[in-house]
């Protein structure tokens, strides 16, 4: 294991946030719910509340944002879920997409052979099972007889989509060699050990790359992929220290691959993949080849020649991503006699970019206050808060990471201005509403 990219020391993240807060702080403000609740829930499936949901999609458009729109480079593509079974038997998804699994005789605990040390149970110290091999795969049946004829997979990975639609992109965009596609959907994984809140589910959502290259081109192509990523997770707030970049080792890696790099975060539990770069060569497309008969070969026009591109495969966990933008984000400050809980999210990430927060429930008040919710709603998500006093609101907003809170004063109603507060220096400045969202415009920009 080749670490080539700094990050922290054990000793220097002993003030790291724990999951125990993230996790209340989830269910308390509304990002994240246990699926299923109300019937004891299901283990290792979440649901996105409503700031989850805001802050998850954030995160999903800033990738978007950066590796397809900001590029003439890049394509999208939304493929299904379900797939002809034949793409797995190509992949190899069906004969080799296993983990080792073993049992405890005593406690009935089921573990990965490959993460625990030693022959005992880590939880009883009981004696373990022989390893087998566990497919990670989710069967379903397609059409009204359940028989192996209509077996079909839940797709492991988005990646396949991509592939087998290789000729699709050619002929309907034009691209010319090097270029990407990217994709953004759900993949399933029946993981024998799911864990550590939305790190490890069995549903989750990634937001991956294929790029194209010619062969020759790409270990040069993959150093600027590594670079780029790695990159995109600072400029949207994550500390650089809590980062680092991990070479995985010749016997680690996929069949596929030449080489990989994992950008990994340090959680709660450690250091731990946030997103993988790999060198796939040109496996994926020759095996689709060979098993649908069909050409997904490149013809350069400028060299006059035929051949198979090799691939670049960034590959990153939405729900991973989420997770670590939420504890990096997390703060507690002093407070006089209390902590101040803030959320300092990127403004591009924060679910709410704004709170419109009234001084007093009397309608003419409201009614100005309702006003300017109205008009800043036609270019943010914005939240209406009039519980409480204004310190409380306040410091509710800071929790969930909104960068601006307006407050609107009786004051207001004579000078038709309004104060804006700045969530992490919490600096007032007072604001004309005509300029208003011209001023938060400048403000929210990034």
């Amino acid at each position: 294991m080749k670490i080539i990219e700094g990050g922290l020391t054990m000793s220097e993240v002993q003030a790291t946030t724990t999951m125990e807060k993230i996790v209340s702080l989830a269910k308390r403000r509304g990002f994240i719910f246990q699926s299923s609740e109300i019937y004891g829930g299901l283990n290792s499936c979440w649901d996105y509340g409503p700031l989850g949901v805001e802050l998850k999609n954030n995160v999903k458009r800033a990738w978007w944002r950066k590796v397809v729109q900001e590029r003439d480079d890049m394509v999208g593509l939304d493929a299904s879920i379900l797939m002809h079974p034949r793409v797995w038997e190509a992949s190899g998804h069906v004969a080799g997409f296993t983990d080792p699994l073993v049992d405890c005789k005593v406690c009935k605990q089921r573990f990965r052979a490959d993460h625990i040390e030693g022959d005992r149970c880590p939880a009883c110290g009981g004696e373990l099972t022989e390893a087998r091999q566990f497919n990670l795969m989710f069967k379903t049946f397609m059409g009204p007889v359940e028989d192996s004829a209509a077996v079909v997979f839940m797709r492991p990975e988005t990646a396949q989509g991509i592939f087998v639609n290789f000729n699709n992109v050619l002929t309907t965009t034009r691209m010319k060699l090097p270029f990407g596609v990217a994709q953004i959907g759900k993949s399933f994984r029946n993981e024998i050990t799911p864990g550590n809140f939305t790190f490890r589910t069995r549903e989750f959502e990634q937001m991956e790359i294929e790029y194209f290259v010619k062969p020759g081109t790409d270990e040069e192509i993959h150093r600027q992929w590594i670079e780029q990523r790695f990159q995109w997770y600072i400029d949207l707030g994550i500390s650089k220290e809590r980062l680092r970049l991990r070479e995985h080792a010749k016997d680690e890696l996929a069949h596929y691959a030449k080489g990989c790099y994992d950008i990994e975060y340090y959680f709660p539990m450690g250091w731990s993949e946030l997103e993988g770069i790999a060198n796939r060569t040109d496996f994926d497309l020759k095996r689709h080849a060979e098993y649908s008969g069909q050409r997904l070969d490149y013809f350069d026009q400028e060299s006059n020649e035929h051949y198979v591109p090799y691939v670049i495969e960034p590959s990153a966990g939405a729900d991973r991503g989420t997770l670590a933008f939420l504890l990096d984000a997390y703060h507690e400050e002093p407070d006089k006699d209390e902590v101040r809980v803030v959320l300092k999210l990127h403004r591009a990430l924060a679910p709410y970019k704004v709170a419109i927060l009234p001084l007093s429930k009397k309608e003419p008040l409201v009614n100005m206050a309702k006003g300017i919710e109205k008009e800043l709603r036609k270019y943010w998500m914005v939240d209406y808060d009039d519980s409480k006093a204004i310190g409380r609101r306040y410091r509710r907003q800071d929790e969930i990471g909104t960068p601006y809170c307006v407050t609107v004063d009786f004051q207001s109603l004579e000078d038709q201005a309004v104060t804006v507060r700045d969530r992490d220096t919490m600096e007032q400045e007072r604001v004309p509403v005509a300029e208003l969202s011209k001023y938060l415009w400048e403000k929210l920009a990034w």
